[in-house]
């Protein structure tokens, strides 16, 4: 039940990325999918989440430039990243709960560099 991110990779300053989270589970087992980061040194944070009725909620620090978004019939959450800045250069992950509980990808790493 292990989700699978993608979409990562190398973007310029003011870039996007639009990463992908795909699960097997159905979706009318899912509570809720978030986006968290990690960048080097820094703790784990919550970047996006998407609740089970289409909710959604943003951290501060990328408010007004990412957007999650959900396609029932692939399964797949997205999160669409605009206006990318270095200090968005992290690793990835999507976290999907649901009634057998959290499943966590493997990550993907996204870098903003000139």
């Amino acid at each position: 039940v292990q989700p699978v991110e993608s979409g990562g990779g190398l973007v310029q300053p003011g870039g996007s990325l639009r990463l992908s989270c795909t699960t097997t589970q159905s979706i009318d087992d899912i509570y809720t999918t978030d986006w968290y980061r990690q960048a080097p040194g820094k703790e784990r944070e919550l970047v996006a989440q998407i609740g089970r009725g289409g909710t959604t909620d943003y951290a501060d620090s990328v408010k007004g430039r990412f957007t999650i978004n959900r396609d029932n019939a692939k399964n797949t959450v997205y999160l669409q990243m605009n206006s990318l800045q270095p200090e968005d250069t992290a690793v990835y992950y999507c976290k999907v709960s649901s009634r057998v509980g959290p499943a966590w990808g493997q990550g993907t790493q996204v870098t903003v560099s000139s």
